[in-house]
């Protein structure tokens, strides 16, 4: 088994087509096809369904492509701290649920860097993904948050899957919505005043677990909901229908529009902890690319930044 037949079997996997990946690869068809089988032959494996329509991945396969993605990932990042001529085109995703920071940390990265030289990808996505993403080394960082209520499950879902969890920052919940609702304007809100109004929150996919719900305090009864795939979606809705969902209150102006408002979530009628700890998840016992370990300090940067004008706020109302 070499690298160069694990980036043969990452690329055709990516691609779907003998074609398309020998193309990407500056390699004969023929050729490709010979190191596939001889890798093929040598684990005793068939990786790939091969068909007129293409090529899709064996059960064999499936279970075979997250340790090549991990070991070629790993040999990239020796590659970029000790290798100077390194002409290799970079990879570097992450993946996230939907928090505008963790996607104007990504912008600020990229601006930095020169983009000919990385693949970069970002996937605002479903919980479940993230965790799978990070696992399979589709992407190298996840972003999520744990809670008194998901904590145990995704810790454990976390462990099983050889990921670890780094918190970020601790905060409490907000309610999300346009800046003309009627409650815009209210110091706080409870559950009481928000009866009338529909609960915007992102879809988890089917017989997805409450513990994966992105929106804090996800088992409370509400009489109207709207569920959603993007965020672009879910601020419309927020106008259209007078929609509010419960985040964090890390809002980024810059990308979601000075339309909406974060008011505090006064938690009469609750039951339970509604503080969030958001964090990113990584493989254990990986060597983190450079690009990866930019990005984090970009998230912990921005973040400062947010507990400053917060702390800022915080003594202006204590003037007032």
């Amino acid at each position: 088994m070499t690298l160069q037949q694990l980036r043969y079997i990452i690329t055709i996997s990516e691609t779907g087509s003998l074609n398309k990946a020998s193309e990407m690869l500056y390699v004969s068809q023929p050729s490709l096809s010979s190191a596939l089988q001889e890798l093929e032959k040598e684990i005793g494996i068939v990786i790939f369904h091969r068909s007129g329509k293409g090529v899709t991945l064996t059960g064999d396969g499936a279970e075979f492509l997250p340790y090549a993605r991990n070991l070629y990932q790993q040999y990239e990042a020796l590659l970029e701290k000790y290798e100077k001529s390194d002409t290799l085109k970079k990879k570097f995703g992450i993946s996230t649920q939907h928090y505008s920071f963790a996607v104007k940390s990504f912008v600020n990265l990229a601006a930095k860097c020169n983009t000919a030289e990385y693949d970069f990808a970002i996937r605002e996505t479903k919980t479940r993904e993230v965790i799978e993403d990070v696992a399979t080394t589709k992407s190298e960082v996840g972003i999520l948050y744990l809670s008194s209520f998901n904590r145990t499950m995704i810790t454990k879902l976390l462990r099983t899957n050889g990921l670890i969890f780094y918190p970020l920052i601790e905060c409490e919940t907000f309610v999300y919505l346009w800046k003309g609702h009627p409650l815009a304007q209210s110091p706080s809100i409870c559950f009481e005043q928000l009866k009338d109004y529909p609960c915007l929150s992102f879809e988890q996919g089917d017989n997805s677990s409450f513990y994966f719900a992105e929106e804090i305090l996800s088992t409370y009864d509400y009489s109207r909901t709207v569920k959603v795939n993007d965020r672009a979606t879910m601020l419309n809705l927020m106008v259209g229908l007078c929609g509010y969902t419960l985040c964090s209150g890390i809002i980024c102006e810059e990308l979601n529009g000075t339309d909406y408002v974060a008011v505090p979530f006064d938690t009469q009628g609750t039951n339970g902890d509604s503080r969030m700890e958001i964090g990113y998840i990584v493989k254990q016992n990986t060597i983190l690319s450079k690009m990866a370990q930019l990005y984090i300090n970009e998230i912990h940067y921005y973040l400062a930044k947010y507990r400053e004008q917060e702390g800022n706020h915080d003594s202006t109302n204590e003037i007032k």
